[in-house]
């Protein structure tokens, strides 16, 4: 399991590393801030385009005391957690909230970051619901990105 646990993590590092980038080309004092209404902008260039509504709420959850600037360890694991439900989502042409262990197989052993089957048989046996034989990826994701400082 510690392999394909890592192999898991790199995948989150890497998402964390853009969504890092894109939020210090806007942090101009290099101080782990930006103004709240830069957060939309930093938001569309990681490729999402969330309604008004979901950019208000995203805003509301991490902006700090309503100060009208939004700091980086705030930002970053909400953003983290969002962009792989994307991506998950993606997958999840049905929008049933799950894939079926097949198909997760498929997608991570030839697909991007490539996973080997022994990872995948780990990840598998730790992760997907036994009963049901499927992966909940709000749960998967929920297990990744877990704050360690918490």
């Amino acid at each position: 399991m510690a392999e394909s646990k890592q192999s898991a993590e790199a995948t989150v590092s890497d998402v964390q590393k853009k969504i890092r980038a894109a939020f210090e080309a806007f942090d101009y004092e290099s101080n782990n801030t930006v103004d709240v209404r830069e957060i939309g902008t930093i938001i569309y260039s990681l490729g999402c385009f969330p309604s008004q509504a979901d950019l208000h709420d995203l805003i509301a959850e991490v902006e700090e005391d309503q100060t009208g600037y939004i700091h980086l360890d705030s930002f970053l694991p909400v953003m983290s957690k969002d962009l792989l439900l994307q991506a998950f989502e993606v997958l999840d042409k049905e929008k049933r909230g799950y894939l079926e262990p097949e198909e997760l197989t498929k997608y991570m052993t030839q697909e991007g970051e490539i996973f080997t089957q022994e990872e995948m048989d780990e990840m598998l046996t730790a992760l997907a619901d036994h009963e049901k034989n499927v992966v909940y990826y709000k749960d998967l994701i929920n297990q990744l990105t877990i704050d360690p400082d918490m």
